[in-house]
């Protein structure tokens, strides 16, 4: 006979950000719809309302279409004051004149959010917190949160959570740790975290005559870089590069390559580097206890939140609709984490052929030149500024993008493009 939850249970959640959050949520849904009473407590010692590295997630904070749709579906409405800006549009800098990619239609905006209680030394003060909105609204509807740190997960029969000087049996363990917080499950879990990659980050005041609802791309300098973007938040604009092997100068290096005001330079306000999960996690589920989000599985560079969302929610369907034994996890959520990755697969390939473009020179005007011609149609007809809008948003599956992007519409726009610098 299989594993189940039954009344009266105890879920522990290791990890309060999107992912132990969502986790929570689906499962106070879910446990209401099939009238079971569980006790569900999330472990997250972190006020996420406080600036600077106490509070934050290392994360650029944006809010894809999914996860707009993820939060109507939990009966979950995102308060103004936690959304910093709504993106309406891109500005890529393949060269002198960069090219606008716009939201390719309705229903594909994205917002900016503060994970913490935004930049260390912000002059305005404390900024609203996406997390800590998100962890609310989970302990509104019934968890309890333990404001301590889980130092080590043990198994005697069952998964038991040590935290500060007290120990809880966990009937179901969910770890929602992310990937800038060490394992606290022991080896007899034989859980192996994902592959990673760092990602460099900073906060400076916004120019006053900087866009407020589109992000600026580059992709050239420094070397290694893959990219790096620009992210208004209200009155702040928040630096993300990612790439390989980055100095820890790499925020004012590229700074100082894309020609950006002095300002942004010398007015570093909360600087960090973080790590992002770039491949699979090994073992991460068994008997009583499942990883979620960054630390099972992620939408490859962009909307880890929104893989969040899904793997919290599938992992938790399993949980209350099967049963909670690794033969379940196995049937029901196994091939959720695998078919991110394959997507994933595609959405190697689309970076690689852009990082082809960019180094080829007849390649990448024709693609600027193409830009440039689609902003002129109707937004069904701009396919090229479709698959990098997805590419930068993560809000498009990487598998759609590459058909696109490898579509006879592309071809011919391309083509456009080269013939056009010969004319």
């Amino acid at each position: 006979m299989g594993i189940r939850l039954n009344d009266g249970d105890q879920v522990c959640i290791v990890g309060g950000g999107p992912a132990g959050s969502f986790a929570a949520l689906h499962l106070l849904r879910l446990a209401r719809q099939s009238n079971l009473k569980l006790r569900i407590l999330i472990f997250e010692r972190r006020d996420f309302s406080k600036p600077g590295p106490a509070g934050c997630n290392h994360c650029a904070g944006m809010l894809s279409s999914r996860v707009q749709r993820g939060l109507e579906a939990l009966e979950v409405a995102l308060p103004t004051d936690v959304v910093q800006a709504s993106i309406t549009s891109y500005k890529v800098h393949l060269g002198e004149e960069p090219a606008s990619v716009e939201q390719p239609g309705p229903g594909r905006g994205i917002v900016s959010v503060y994970r913490g209680g935004g930049p260390r030394f912000s002059p305005m003060g404390p900024a609203a917190s996406f997390d800590r909105f998100l962890v609310d609204q989970a302990v509104d509807r019934g968890a309890q949160l333990i404001p301590h740190f889980v130092h080590k997960v043990e198994w005697h029969d069952r998964p038991v959570v040590k935290a500060g000087m007290e120990s809880y049996p966990a009937d179901l363990l969910v770890l929602a740790i992310g990937v800038n917080t060490q394992s606290p499950l022991e080896r007899v879990f034989n859980y192996r975290p994902p592959p990673v990659r760092v990602m460099a980050q900073d906060e400076v005041l916004r120019p006053v005559d900087w866009c407020k609802d589109c992000v600026s791309v580059y992709f050239r300098d420094p070397p290694g870089l893959l990219f790096g973007a620009l992210v208004p938040k209200g009155d702040y604009l928040n630096i993300s590069l990612l790439g390989r092997n980055l100095s820890t100068e790499a925020v004012p290096e590229f700074i100082e390559a894309q020609g950006l005001p002095d300002s942004m330079r010398t007015g570093s306000l909360c600087g960090c580097t973080s790590r992002v999960a770039v491949g699979r996690a090994k073992g991460f589920y068994g008997d009583r206890w499942v990883a979620v989000g960054d630390a099972a599985a992620t939408h490859l560079y962009k909307d880890g939140i929104g893989s969040a969302y899904h793997t919290a929610g599938s992992a938790m369907q399993v949980a209350v609709g099967q049963g909670i034994a690794a033969t379940d996890f196995r049937r029901g959520y196994l091939p959720v984490c695998r078919s991110i990755s394959r997507d994933n697969a595609y959405g190697q390939i689309l970076f690689q052929l852009w990082a082809l473009t960019l180094r080829t020179g007849p390649l990448l005007q024709a693609c600027q030149r193409a830009l440039l011609s689609e902003a002129r149609l109707v937004p069904e007809r701009r396919i090229l500024a479709r698959v990098l809008w997805g590419m930068l948003s993560g809000d498009e599956a990487y598998h759609t993008l590459f058909r696109l992007a490898a579509s006879r519409a592309t071809a011919m726009s391309l083509i456009k493009g080269l013939r056009w610098q010969h004319e």
